[in-house]
């Protein structure tokens, strides 16, 4: 196991930044892959944040392990390798490294997560953090309280997510996309994972897309299918989430 500090120091150098050309402290969002690593679909939502005037960052958790997209496709989308839970200190790890720069506002910081990703951001709001957990030693060591949003876009809650049902521990205001026919969950379980969420106390807006698992991903592999106008309108919705964590008044 790492500290939180020793697996940013591999994750930095896979992680892509983007946003205004300044150093003044801005928020940050950050963004997180699904199992088949980075994909095309990404950088448009770093435009986005970038638009908003927030500073995006986007991680390849792959890079650093060495895996190819055809691996992780063999092993991470299969659930051999790296579940919700490894990926969780990812995202602590990251929110850890960030929050330290000085162009960084850490009081207003969002998490975006798309399939896997979501997974692993679930996961890491969630776990008891009082002790080693998410494959590093020392996850209380950050502060969660600057995490204002996330944007959890078909997160994988199927039967391999054991902790979807796990309350969250911290509750920022929540976007949840389901895709209608997503093949890896019925619409009725992920709308009772995400009432879970509800419940602990964060505001949670859900947006049933009718469109496929994936479907802002630009490619086809059925039963996942691209569709255009589902994809621009989740590029306004993240860019609205966005906004809205902005401008609120701190809790």
């Amino acid at each position: 196991m790492e500290t939180l500090a020793q697996r940013w120091a591999r994750l930095e150098p896979h992680t892509t930044v983007v946003g205004p050309d300044d150093d003044r402290p801005r928020p940050a969002v950050l963004l997180f892959h699904g199992c088949g690593g980075l994909r095309g679909h990404l950088p448009k939502y770093a435009d986005v944040a970038k638009a908003a005037g927030w500073r995006a960052f986007t991680v390849d958790s792959f890079g650093p392990r060495g895996w190819s997209r055809q691996f992780a496709m063999a092993t991470v989308c299969t659930g051999l390798l790296l579940r919700g839970a490894g990926r969780g200190g990812d995202i602590l790890a990251t929110l850890h490294g960030v929050s330290r720069r000085p162009d960084v506002d850490a009081s207003k910081i969002a998490l975006a997560g798309w399939s896997h990703g979501g997974w692993g951001i679930m996961e890491a709001m969630s776990a008891d953090r009082s002790r080693p957990s998410l494959g590093v030693t020392d996850p209380g060591s950050i502060d969660l309280d600057g995490v204002v949003g996330a944007y959890l876009a078909y997160p994988y809650v199927g039967i391999a997510a054991l902790n979807r049902m796990r309350p969250w521990r911290h509750c920022p205001k929540t976007l949840a996309v389901i895709a209608r026919s997503d093949h890896l969950t019925t619409v009725r379980n992920a709308e009772r994972v995400h009432a879970m969420i509800r419940d602990c106390g964060a505001e949670v807006d859900t947006w049933v897309a009718d469109g496929s698992h994936s479907f802002d991903e630009p490619m086809t592999a059925p039963p996942m299918r691209y569709d255009p106008d589902l994809s621009e309108e989740a590029l306004r919705r993240f860019g609205a989430l966005l906004h809205d964590v902005a401008v609120a008044p701190p809790v």
